[in-house]
């Protein structure tokens, strides 16, 4: 390709100032790259677009797919029906492989402690096979205070509060929700941040979850929070092989500093700290057969064009 990344970039933005984003120049994997070469789409978590996801779900998909991008990971239901959801990503051509469900309800969201017969209905409506939970349900003894902290806020204060009991609770809860899931033909999977990593007693939260749950609980590595808790996505990988599946690619910068209380300087994938030469053929070797690109706010330039940069890295990334 004989254009240089600025040129690329600007034609992308002016694209998107138009409207449309037709990056066909790098819609699929370079031929012998990581993605090409094991046949495996590149996802995205559409978290990263959840404001536009919403407002807009049939052009936010379109742009999606007109990047690159070939599955999607849901962020709950983005305020739409599930048949709303799979019709929009139908035309676009985009397969909708799994879904984020919180493990306690907040308003009118459907949560893991709610109706979980309907909510597989749902699922299985807009075509997805994995319901991962994102974060691990917090006791009731340790309620936020009202309108006073940001959420940040709230789970510093919190985090030293929790016990190796609160941990064994939290891998109680999803065995006792994948057993109802895998009767209605669903896995059930558990998404880290950086907060479970945090030691508690002579262990931490993870390793709980992950020696306490049934193995068909699947593990979905956030390698981007991972690397926030000042780990090594590589080594987290060999503890547990085959229980992950599923990958957050997910970047940082070097001014990250590491933490268990969600703080990142994030970035495109490709422009930070992971090693994603070394990381992603130890995450298939591990077993991770679904990757979804996600980026944190703050972000530094159009969402669009972020997700844009983040594919073209991924989609030459070396075997």
């Amino acid at each position: 390709m004989s254009l240089n990344r600025r040129t690329l970039l600007q034609f992308g933005m002016s694209a998107l100032a138009a409207g449309a984003f037709p990056l066909a120049a790098f819609a699929k994997p370079a031929k012998g790259s990581f993605f090409d070469k094991n046949q495996i789409p590149i996802g995205l978590q559409l978290y990263t677009l959840a404001d536009t996801a919403k407002t807009d779900l049939n052009g936010t998909l379109k742009k999606v797919a007109d990047v690159g991008y070939q599955a999607i990971e849901l962020a709950g239901f983005h305020g739409h029906k599930p048949a709303e959801i799979r019709a929009a990503a139908d035309r676009v051509g985009l397969k909708l492989t799994s879904i984020h469900i919180g493990g306690q309800g907040r308003g009118s969201d459907p949560s893991l402690s709610g109706d979980l017969a309907r909510l597989a209905a749902d699922v299985h409506a807009v075509g997805a096979t994995d319901v991962v939970m994102p974060f691990f349900v917090i006791p009731e003894r340790l309620q936020p205070k009202p309108d006073a902290e940001s959420f940040h806020a709230y789970i510093e204060r919190i985090m030293g509060q929790l016990t190796v009991d609160d941990w064994k609770r939290n891998a109680a809860f999803l065995n006792e929700k994948n057993a109802v899931l895998k009767r209605e033909g669903l896995r059930l999977g558990f998404h880290n941040h950086n907060c479970e990593f945090m030691p508690v007693g002579k262990t931490t939260g993870f390793d709980i979850i992950a020696s306490e749950t049934d193995p068909s609980v699947v593990l979905e590595i956030d390698v981007g929070w991972v690397q926030a808790a000042g780990l090594d996505p590589v080594d987290v990988l060999k503890r547990y092989p085959k229980r992950f599946q599923l990958m957050h690619v997910k970047d940082v910068r070097a001014s990250t500093r590491p933490n268990f209380v969600l703080s990142q300087d994030p970035t495109e994938v490709g422009r930070g700290i992971v090693d994603w030469k070394k990381l992603l053929p130890a995450a298939y070797a591990a077993g991770v057969r679904k990757f979804f690109v996600e980026q944190e706010p703050p972000f530094e330039k159009d969402r669009f064009a972020a997700i844009a940069d983040s594919y073209k890295f991924l989609s030459t990334a070396a075997a």
